[in-house]
């Protein structure tokens, strides 16, 4: 399948390259297409003639969004709505991927794609407004909601298990315990993605690394599998204000047909600190 990937700069705009064996992938950056362009992203769509867009471009920075929300409607919303319209233009697939923050994490239970989306922060109301202009439009739409994503590559980005091996020469660690989600490893979301797309099964998906913890559970497991011996400190998120609210309970699962089911968020981890000791970029 010949397949534009926009965003492709990102961390699962690189795993999505790296698992695309078989197709004939056309990455684009979001330097080299501006899907807040409608012109653009036309012109663009058009001249490659793909059979299936997927759309991993994305404003990502939470905090920023409560001070800059139209920065963050412009790529989280105009953006997919723009894909959407040259997607159905030319009469293909477009899937594009959202987030855990659409929801607002009051339940006690994991989240299924019929769940009500009641997003709490500017990012989560730019990624659900993205969702809906998308549904709005085209027919042939996968939404794919994914959450506490992270990659080893690139080894630039700031993802949390970057941020906590960073800190780890210090004499404790604290990490949030009373928040909580479905880990979620860049290379089993691209796999599960290039899956989806054969199926014709249009919708709303839940693609997240299967089961649930804290950013504590996470940080414990990361330290285990890395020999790190820094003493892990569970605090309430009180103790780190953010601008953003975040969901309290956002696990993701899954009760669409045909079911795909990601690597548990522990085989994640742990296929990362393996690729991680052995990334010469590390």
């Amino acid at each position: 399948m010949k397949i534009l990937i926009v965003g492709a700069g990102g961390q699962l705009g690189r795993a999505l390259i790296d698992a695309g064996a078989g197709h004939d992938l056309l990455p684009l950056t979001s330097s080299e297409l501006d899907i807040t362009e409608l012109g653009q992203v036309r012109k663009v769509t058009a001249a490659h003639c793909p059979e299936a867009i997927i759309n991993c471009a994305a404003w990502t920075d939470v905090d920023r969004a409560e001070a800059e929300p139209l920065a963050a409607f412009r790529v989280n919303s105009l953006g997919p709505r723009n894909l959407a319209l040259a997607a159905a233009g030319l009469g293909i697939p477009l899937l594009h991927v959202s987030s855990d923050y659409v929801f607002d994490g009051s339940g006690e239970r994991p989240l299924h794609e019929y769940d009500t989306p009641n997003p709490l922060s500017a990012y989560g109301h730019s990624k659900l407004a993205g969702e809906l202009a998308i549904a709005g439009i085209h027919p042939l739409h996968y939404i794919v909601r994914t959450s506490w994503l992270y990659h080893v590559d690139p080894p630039t980005r700031r993802n949390f298990p970057r941020v906590m091996i960073s800190l780890a020469d210090r004499e404790m660690v604290h990490v949030v315990s009373d928040q909580f989600g479905s880990p979620t490893y860049a290379p089993h979301l691209a796999d599960a993605i290039l899956g989806l797309l054969a199926t014709e099964a249009y919708g709303v998906w839940h693609l997240a690394g299967r089961g649930l913890t804290s950013w504590h559970g996470l940080t414990t497991r990361l330290y285990q599998n890395l020999g790190i011996t820094t003493p892990v400190i569970a605090v309430p998120s009180s103790r780190f204000p953010r601008p953003a609210p975040r969901p309290r309970f956002s696990p993701l699962t899954t009760i669409q047909s045909p079911q795909i089911i990601l690597p548990s968020w522990e085989d994640g981890i742990d296929q990362f600190c393996r690729d991680i000791v052995h990334s010469p970029n590390n």
